[in-house]
C-alpha cells in the first residue's frame, strides 16, 4: 500500500504543479521558466560536491556525493520532454544516485527542442560519454542513466553506441521513459488516464512534435522501443503504476527481453511520474533509488 507520504506528494502534483503546467499550455517559454524554478528547492543530501564543466562543446556538471570512487561514473540525462529542464532541476536527483551507485554523475546540459530537434540531444549524449571513455574511464565502470524523456535519449544513445561500435557501459537505468514521440497508442494512455495527475497525452504530442521537428516521422529512433535491442547491457526500469506513459516502460522491458538483454523491470503501485524526485519525503523513491543502485552496483566491475 502507498505511504502516506507518497499520497501527499501526488497531492502536490496535482493541485500544485500540475495546475501551473497546464496555464502554461503550449508556451515553451513559460514551461522553462516554470521547469527552472524547481531548482530552488533542491534538498542536494549534505557534503554534495558540485563542479561545472565543458563536455567537448556541452556544459555539464559533476555531481558527487561523500564516499564516491573517482573510479566510476554515470552520465546523467535529465528529463523535461526535451523542451525544458538542465543539470539544475535534476542537482538533488543526481546527488541521491550518485550516493546509491557510488560514482561520481555527469549530469549533461545537452540541446533543447524546438531549437535543436532530434537528433541534437542524442548527439551530444554519445559525444558526451564518449569523452568520458577519452578521460579514462573503463566502461565496465559506466552508467547511463536518465528519467522520463532523459530514460528515452538514454535508450537512443545506446543504441546509437551499439552501432558504432563503442564499447558499451557496465549498464542503463530508466526512470518513467519515454520510448515513443510518433504513435502515442500505449494501452497505459487509456487505461492510466484517470489516474494520471500530470501527464496527457495531448501533452505529450505536443512536447514530441517539437522534438520530432521536421524529421521523417517513420525514422526509428523516435520509436526506439520498436528497435531491435540485441547487444544492448543489462537494463533496471523503474515506472510508477499511475502514470499514462507505463506502457512506453513494458514495451521497452519487453523489448530487452525479446533480444535476450537483462531487464529488472518493476511497476511501483500508487506512484506517479518521476515519483523518484520526491525522495526527500517520499519513502517509495528512496527505495526505488536504492535499488537502482544495487543493480548497477553489481554490474559495475
Amino acid at each position: 500500500m502507498p505511504s502516506l507520504q507518497s499520497y501527499l506528494f501526488r497531492w502536490i502534483v496535482q493541485f500544485y504543479i500540475a495546475p501551473q503546467y497546464r496555464r502554461a499550455g503550449n508556451s515553451i517559454s513559460e514551461l522553462r521558466k516554470l521547469t527552472d524554478l524547481t531548482a530552488r528547492f533542491q534538498r542536494v543530501p549534505a557534503g554534495t560536491q558540485v563542479r561545472t564543466v565543458l563536455v567537448r562543446d556541452t556544459a555539464a556538471e559533476w555531481v558527487c556525493t561523500p564516499s564516491v570512487t573517482d573510479k566510476r561514473a554515470g552520465l546523467y540525462l535529465h528529463g523535461g520532454a526535451f523542451v525544458m529542464g538542465s543539470p539544475a532541476t535534476h542537482r538533488e536527483l543526481a546527488a541521491r544516485l550518485s550516493a546509491t551507485i557510488g560514482a561520481r554523475m555527469l549530469v549533461l546540459d545537452y540541446r533543447l527542442a524546438p531549437e535543436h530537434p532530434f537528433p541534437a540531444a542524442m548527439n551530444d549524449a554519445i559525444s558526451a560519454y564518449c569523452w568520458l571513455l577519452d578521460e579514462g574511464y573503463e566502461p565496465e565502470r559506466l552508467v547511463i542513466g536518465g528519467d522520463s524523456a532523459g530514460g528515452g535519449l538514454v535508450l537512443q544513445s545506446l543504441i546509437g553506441l551499439r552501432d558504432i561500435g563503442a564499447p558499451l557501459p557496465a549498464a542503463g537505468f530508466f526512470m518513467s521513459p519515454v520510448t515513443d514521440w510518433v504513435r502515442f497508442d500505449g494501452e497505459s494512455f487509456a487505461t492510466r488516464m484517470g489516474v494520471d495527475p500530470w501527464i496527457t497525452k495531448e501533452m505529450c504530442r505536443v512536447t514530441a512534435a517539437a522534438y520530432v521537428g521536421e524529421n521523417n516521422p517513420e525514422t526509428r529512433l523516435l520509436y526506439p522501443a520498436g528497435m531491435e535491442l540485441t547487444g544492448l547491457p543489462p537494463v533496471c526500469i523503474h515506472v510508477g503504476d499511475h502514470e499514462v506513459l507505463l506502457s512506453d516502460s513494458e514495451r521497452l522491458a519487453e523489448a530487452a527481453r525479446s533480444a535476450v538483454v537483462e531487464v529488472e523491470f518493476k511497476v511501483w503501485e500508487g506512484m506517479v511520474h518521476v515519483f523518484q524526485s520526491g525522495a526527500s519525503f517520499v519513502p517509495e523513491a528512496r527505495r526505488s533509488l536504492a535499488e537502482i543502485g544495487q543493480f548497477i552496483q553489481a554490474r559495475m566491475r
